[in-house]
């Protein structure tokens, strides 16, 4: 009889590393939250895989036990796509930025999508470059000052969840830093979705550009600027719940349903299998015009690229027999350079 597993706690997570972000980063909160969601997973420290690229976020894998590998700038999803195909046993999560994943690595970073790999994106987007001391991003808003930017960013920003749906991803999910109740349960959702699972996490970078996400993370604002997405559930948001979302021809709408209650039958619903025109049009949604969506945009089952790749090897295996290295090099196929 095999003995039972230990249970593990987020003690069993954490590493013997010095954690080296600034103080107040949001990314401790985030660290702090996987660490938690970790042992409800069930997966042991030793079948977990942290990949990440460049960039502050990508300290990430020292700061947690478990395998890890510190990539290249953007390249962490062809890394993880390789583990993943080879190893299906385990459990792998990348770990990026706006910056990381965004600029250098937007084509990885749209491929992994695409292909459905069955693994965990996580994107911090504090919409700046902070390790290389503030220079403006690819989601930096249009007019926004920094070192690289001193007459104002004249970009248009990048739309994460908008990217992601166009590469049709089958899970999406938003949350903030520091609401930590609900950026456990999109991890936890991400982690039992089966195929690419993709976060993005509003994280305040407090050095180089505090406050970026104040209206969606402050108490004060956030029930008036944030609409949390619930399956099955009206889309409803402000302290009172009193206001609402409507579709009004090919067009979102706020409804004050205290001025108006009339309308409450107008109020969508919201479903996470719904068609993706609906869904691009919630992750366009942006403050102030609209409350800002948290919580999972989509999650759809569809078969995964590393189980169609494993069942292509199994079937050229069980044609031409497991393959011989030697016999390769050594085959037909070859010619001398004088």
């Amino acid at each position: 009889m095999n003995a039972p597993l230990p249970v593990l706690t987020a003690n069993d997570f954490a590493s013997d590393q010095d954690i080296r972000w600034c103080p107040g980063c949001g990314d401790y909160s985030i660290l702090a939250q996987m660490k938690k969601v970790l042992p409800e997973i069930g997966v042991p420290p030793e079948k977990t895989v942290f990949i990440s690229g460049i960039g502050c976020s990508s300290r990430f894998p020292y700061y947690v036990n478990t395998y890890g590998v510190h990539s290249i700038h953007g390249r962490a999803p062809a890394v993880a796509t390789g583990l993943k195909v080879t190893r299906p046993d385990l459990s792998v999560w990348v770990i990026t930025g706006d910056g990381d994943a965004l600029s250098i690595g937007g084509n990885h970073f749209i491929h992994l999508m695409r292909r459905n790999v069955d693994l965990n994106i996580v994107l911090f987007n504090n919409r700046i470059y902070g390790l290389t001391k503030g220079q403006y991003s690819p989601t930096s808003v249009e007019g926004q000052v920094t070192k690289s930017t001193p007459m104002g960013a004249i970009d248009h920003p990048l739309n994460p969840i908008t990217i992601a749906l166009g590469a049709e991803a089958t899970f999406i999910a938003r949350s903030v830093d520091s609401q930590i109740k609900h950026l456990g349960m999109v991890l936890k959702r991400a982690a039992a979705h089966r195929g690419t699972s993709f976060v993005e996490v509003y994280q305040n970078c407090n050095v180089f550009n505090d406050g970026a996400w104040n209206y969606a993370a402050e108490k004060a604002t956030r029930d008036d600027t944030t609409i949390e997405l619930e399956d099955g559930k009206p889309l409803l948001f402000g302290k009172n719940r009193d206001k609402g979302i409507r579709l009004k021809g090919l067009d979102l709408e706020v409804v004050d349903l205290k001025a108006n209650p009339e309308l409450a039958s107008d109020i969508l619903v919201h479903d996470e299998k719904a068609h993706p025109a609906l869904t691009y049009m919630l992750g366009r949604m942006r403050h102030p015009e609209f409350p800002e969506p948290i919580g999972v945009f989509r999650d759809i089952d569809t078969p995964t690229f590393d189980e169609a790749m494993r069942a292509q090897v199994d079937q050229a295996k069980g044609k031409k027999g497991a393959g011989d290295l030697k016999s390769l090099f050594e085959g037909g196929e070859t010619w001398t350079v004088p």
